[in-house]
């Protein structure tokens, strides 16, 4: 009989095993929850970075409205204010913190491109590999444990026909020494014991290979498969910890990329309040401030020892001019004060009524006149009466203004002649060309246009006269040239010259509104057929090049083929055509679309080669 190894001799063996199961399941659930841990951290950082891009677009919008909020109103009395270099220097500050703020939205922008949206796809990316490595690994440890079942069944059936090989060969040996058994009992009892130990064989066999595919299967396993899967994770978890540190690098170099035009901001800053001059804005004040009025004279000595003269009103003080005695003044107290502005002498001996003998004095006095009548104008702007001529203000001031609204109205005449012109040669096109639109459409428009102008030139002439009023010569006279559009130097100065004589007879000086219209009834119309007259041929400004060809089979236009070089004498003025010529002779108008126009910055009548251009 064959002796068979007691199952409990490979019990050890295999329960060994059964615990380096156990451990590496244990290692897999440890690793499993450091790697959950490392992409929570990264997570982390990805909501700390986005709250300071919150942070910083926060911070960029409160500096831009406070920027906005300090930026001078568009036709205001702050737009004004800013001519002064302090001024100016604080609107330059306000600009560069606008600025300043751009380059913290800058620093979000950048974050969020290069760390935020970055690590969010990252951490995508490290969750399925990680469930990729997890997902193998899991399924080599159910592998292993598979054949760890099989060898358990495998040693548990060998086991188990062992103990009835056992019980069948002492069955036998039982039977075979009992003398009463019968002999087909004993051969019976023989047969069975056999068979057992043959079943048993069997087991043994299966036993033995299953373990040794156990043992193969296992070494492959903690020396091959789990290794290769452990040195995965780790190279996970290595680039996730090397991503994490080169993300902390780039927050600081986003940082860092916007210091110098940061420090730039500032530099730009510190210049501006470099320039602040305060000599120059004082002078400025003094300029806008300036009156124009003349210190009034000396205040006259009054002789209270004389009691004749003391009972007397107005004559006493014209009596004692008419008798030609000069009499002591006071220089020291009253010289240099401008006359609304005299402050009441303090002496004890002055009384009630020689004040209002020098009040009646200024009122009557000629010379002083014009003091008083700037006080009531002055009166009657803080009372809201601004009359058209700027009377209220003082000469200087009302100068001021009124060369500005001539510069005003000059500028809207400009513009209002640009618009004729643009609609006369479309107007012009549109008869060349019918097909393009109908002429008549734009005469209603030329004529308004033609009132506006008109109505512009009559102001500006009632304006210059009151200027050249308070410059005191006509606009005849030409000793201080002044701003004004060419067109209006030739004009009738009729029309100022009655303005000048109407405020010379206006007894407190200002001009009324019916004056104005007289005068505008007296200024005769100009005439502007001198525009339409033949012109000279015009100068090259630039060359173009032929986008398409074009057949100019209309009176105006000109054939062009694609490529073709030419010059341009005339550019689009919003019509939609331009000028070109091919050479003296040949000359057009072609669509603007068809070609594409090279400007001549410094354009004269100079023909370039062509060829030389093209090249």
């Amino acid at each position: 009989m064959v002796s068979l190894p007691h199952p409990s001799v490979l019990h050890g063996a295999v329960s060994a095993s059964c615990l380096c199961c156990r451990k590496g399941k244990d290692q897999f659930d440890n690793l499993e929850k450091h790697t959950q841990w490392g992409i929570d951290v990264l997570e982390k950082y990805i909501k700390f970075v986005k709250e300071r891009t919150e942070i910083e677009l926060s911070y960029a919008k409160q500096l831009r409205n406070l920027s906005k909020k300090y930026q001078p109103k568009k036709n205001s009395k702050e737009e004004e204010e800013y001519r002064y270099t302090s001024t100016r220097a604080f609107l330059a500050t306000l600009n560069e913190m606008n600025d300043y703020a751009g380059q913290h939205e800058v620093i979000s922008e950048n974050m969020t491109s290069l760390i935020t949206a970055e690590l969010t796809r990252y951490v995508q990316e490290l969750k399925q590999e990680r469930k990729s490595h997890f997902h193998d690994g899991r399924k080599a440890q159910q592998h292993i444990e598979t054949c760890w079942k099989q060898l358990e069944a495998s040693k548990r059936r060998f086991e188990r026909d062992c103990k009835e090989a056992d019980r069948a060969q002492q069955y036998f040996e039982k039977m075979d020494a009992d003398i009463n058994v019968t002999k087909a009992d004993v051969e019976k009892a023989r047969q069975q014991a056999q068979l057992r130990h043959q079943m048993a064989e069997d087991s043994k066999a299966e036993y033995s290979s299953t373990l040794q595919k156990f043992n193969s299967e296992q070494h492959e396993h903690y020396y091959t498969h789990i290794p290769n899967i452990f040195q995965k994770i780790q190279e996970m978890e290595e680039r996730r910890i090397v991503r994490i540190g080169e993300s902390m690098k780039t927050f600081a170099e986003v940082d860092r990329q916007v210091i110098p035009i940061i420090g730039k901001c500032l530099d730009e800053i510190t210049k501006a309040a470099e320039s602040v001059d305060h000599k120059n804005d004082s002078q400025m004040v003094i300029e806008a401030f300036k009156s124009g009025f003349e210190p009034p004279g000396d205040v006259d000595f009054e002789d209270f020892t004389q009691p004749m003269k003391r009972t007397v009103s107005e004559s006493s003080l014209s009596n004692s001019r008419g008798d030609g005695k000069s009499e002591p003044k006071f220089g020291s107290k009253s010289k240099g004060k401008l006359w609304p502005f005299i402050k009441k002498n303090k002496s004890p001996k002055q009384q009630k009524e020689p004040l209002s003998h020098r009040f009646n004095e200024f009122m009557t006095s000629k010379p002083k006149i014009h003091c008083f009548r700037s006080l009531k104008r002055g009166l009657s702007l803080k009372l809201g009466a601004g009359p058209e001529d700027f009377s209220n203000l003082p000469p200087e001031q009302r100068r001021k203004k009124l060369q500005q609204k001539v510069d005003e109205l000059n500028r809207d005449i400009q513009k209002e002649m640009d618009s004729r012109d643009a609609l006369t040669k479309m107007k012009d096109v549109y008869i060349k060309n019918p097909q393009m639109g109908d002429a008549a459409s734009v005469d209603h428009r030329l004529a308004e246009l033609g009132q506006n102008i008109e109505k512009l030139r009559l102001e500006v002439q009632k304006f210059e006269g009151w200027l050249a009023e308070v410059e005191g010569r006509l606009p005849a006279r030409s000793e201080q040239p002044r701003r004004q559009s060419g067109v209006y130097e030739a004009q009738n100065p009729s029309g100022v010259n009655s303005c000048a004589q109407d405020r010379e007879s206006s007894p407190d000086g200002s001009y009324t509104e019916e004056q104005s219209q007289e005068t505008e009834m007296k200024v005769p119309a100009t005439d502007f057929d001198d525009e339409f007259d033949d012109e000279e041929p015009l100068p090259t400004i630039g060359t173009c090049k032929a986008l398409y060809t074009f057949e100019g089979q209309n009176e105006g236009t000109i054939s062009v083929a694609e490529g073709e070089l030419l010059y341009v004498i005339e550019e689009d003025k919003g019509d939609g055509w331009t000028r070109i010529r091919r050479n003296e002779d040949e000359e057009g108008y072609v669509p603007t679309s068809y070609v594409e126009v090279y400007l001549d910055k410094n354009a004269k009548d100079v023909h370039k080669p062509l060829q030389k251009i093209s090249e």
